[in-house]
């Protein structure tokens, strides 16, 4: 990455880009502006911005699909942005690969802390970490790719953090918040749901009949990779 961040704001409404470039400014990010959703997706795919900020409704091309389109050819963070509250688009948007998702009304700042995270984490040097196999699974961090059976299971990027983080800990409970900490890189306030939702992405691409392993809900604290004997 870039010393100096390059951010894409992707959203109609210019008091967005106002109000968003002032912070970017302060913090000395570079930043550019699409206003729809055809410019988004060709100055994403074109300048390689280090983070994407997308609308979920912009003309031209909805943000759903400039995530959809882009997740086939860069994993460049996205955070979305909506202003619906509806929890089919929180999951439709996480489905496709957005990283992040936030509902208008937001405060600029607390988008800004949601990009230093998602920055911070591409920054900092990662410890080796080598690929997990159990009986018919195999998860890599390398290449982000989960293995079922010996096929690529069409995992996202933070579908393989978030199995990587549990099946490194077999047979541990882990909260949701610790998960959003661990995986996002920040201290998550508010909605969880987020990881259920991923949880439950990541149990329909890890069908194996007969598996010694399962990903296991601890009903009121949270999830767990258990080994069976």
């Amino acid at each position: 990455m870039a010393q100096i961040a390059h951010i894409l704001i992707a959203d109609d409404d210019p008091v967005v880009h106002e109000s968003l470039g002032l912070y970017l400014d302060a913090e000395h990010y570079t930043h550019s502006s699409a206003f729809d959703g055809n410019q988004a997706l060709r100055m994403a795919l074109d300048d390689k911005p280090d983070l994407v900020i997308l609308d979920l409704m912009m003309p031209g091309r909805s943000g759903m699909d400039v995530c959809r389109d882009l997740r086939r050819e860069s994993n460049v963070p996205i955070i979305m942005l909506s202003a619906r509250g509806e929890e089919i688009d929180r999951v439709l948007g996480l489905e496709l690969g957005a990283d992040d998702y936030i509902t208008k009304p937001f405060s600029p700042r607390e988008v800004l802390a949601r990009i230093k995270a998602v920055l911070r984490r591409i920054d900092e040097p990662r410890e080796t970490r080598p690929p997990l196999r159990f009986d018919g699974l195999e998860i890599s961090l390398d290449n982000y790719q989960v293995k079922v059976g010996g096929e690529s299971a069409g995992f996202t990027p933070k579908e393989v953090e978030i199995l990587y983080l549990l099946a490194s800990h077999p047979g541990v409970v882990l909260g949701r918040e610790q998960i959003m900490t661990r995986v996002w890189g920040y201290e998550y306030v508010g909605d969880t749901r987020t990881v259920d939702t991923h949880i439950k992405r990541i149990r329909q691409k890890l069908q194996l009949e007969d598996a010694g392993w399962g990903l296991i809900t601890v009903y009121g604290v949270g999830y767990k990779f258990e080994v069976f004997a």
